[in-house]
């Protein structure tokens, strides 16, 4: 029976509906309007809140849980855009606008984990992902110094856009991966044997086998945005049945088989920034796109290494 609203998802291929993946939520609930270009959303379980950043406005906000109420959490904020939790639990930051990733301990006082690749200052540092091992990944694309509108607008002096480890014993960062058009969001998969890594500017997700020794495979395309000219593909997420969900900007949210098929989209009304798991059963997606934030309960619940 018609509902009178716009469907929510799209299926591709039946594994999208039998695997539980449209078994949630049929619109997606609005829980803020008002920043002017939102990313990286993080749900933090011991504050039941989810903090994300409006770059633009040099600002990051939280949302509680609980309440509702959406407040400032830290401004300035060096134009900060992906955040994660190390295995402490301390929030690790990408700073595009202070072209670096730092710390946040647990008295508040910020630690700068990196800022340089052998002496270079970094372009824009944009997401981040951390191993069981305590060591951080993170993309480092251009878009903090194009233009004064995400960052400060600014002259590469890597002279390129890679992919960095900060060991965790030495401080030392490490180039693990090159040649692309733009690294942005990059996901370990659950047993932590590879690691998935979005090119917006190239339209591919490509996957690396991570060695013992902390490097990289040559890598492989995972993903091809193809004939999809919407989509450019940004943050990514595994649920617990190997999903690999993807914030595809104007193509809405992508969902990936284990054998790179897409199976479906959930369709949002504007541009999809980054998506992130959370809540209390970790089955509520939220995704940030445009100047909005959204929550989506699912069917499917985050991995481990997603939240």
């Amino acid at each position: 029976m018609a509902t009178g609203r716009p469907a929510l998802y799209e299926v591709l291929d039946d594994r999208f509906r039998t695997e539980k993946c449209t078994a949630g939520d049929l619109q997606l609930e609005t829980l803020h309007v008002g920043s002017r270009w939102a990313e990286g959303p993080l749900y933090i379980p011991a504050w039941r809140q989810l903090i994300w950043s409006d770059i633009p406005n040099d600002r990051m906000l939280r949302w509680d849980e609980a309440t509702g109420a959406v407040s400032l959490f830290r401004s300035p904020a060096g134009h900060s855009n992906g955040n994660t939790l190390d295995r402490e639990g301390r929030l690790i930051t990408c700073e595009q606008g202070n072209r670096r990733v730092t710390r946040t301990e647990h008295d508040g006082s910020l630690t700068v984990l990196a800022d340089r690749y052998r002496g270079k200052r970094l372009n824009s540092p944009n997401d981040a992902a951390v191993k069981s091992d305590g060591s951080v990944w993170f993309s480092d694309p251009d878009f903090g110094i194009t233009s004064d509108y995400e960052g400060v607008r600014g002259e590469s002096e890597v002279g390129a856009n890679n992919v960095y480890r900060i060991d965790p014993a030495t401080g030392e960062v490490q180039l693990v991966a090159d040649c692309f058009g733009a690294p942005n969001g990059l996901v370990f998969s659950a047993d932590e044997s590879e690691l998935y890594v979005s090119d917006t500017r190239a339209g591919f997700i490509r996957v690396f086998d991570v060695r013992d020794d902390g490097t990289l495979s040559e890598g492989k395309i995972f993903a091809d945005a193809g004939a999809r000219k919407e989509a450019r593909f940004d943050n990514l997420r595994f649920d617990d049945r190997g999903h690999l969900w993807a914030a595809a900007m104007d193509d809405g949210v992508h969902c990936y088989a284990p054998d790179g098929t897409l199976l479906g989209r959930i369709l949002v009304p504007n541009t999809v920034s980054n998506i992130r798991f959370g809540g209390q059963r970790r089955n509520r997606l939220f995704i940030t796109a445009n100047d909005t934030l959204y929550s989506l309960v699912m069917g499917v619940t985050a991995a481990p290494m997603s939240l």
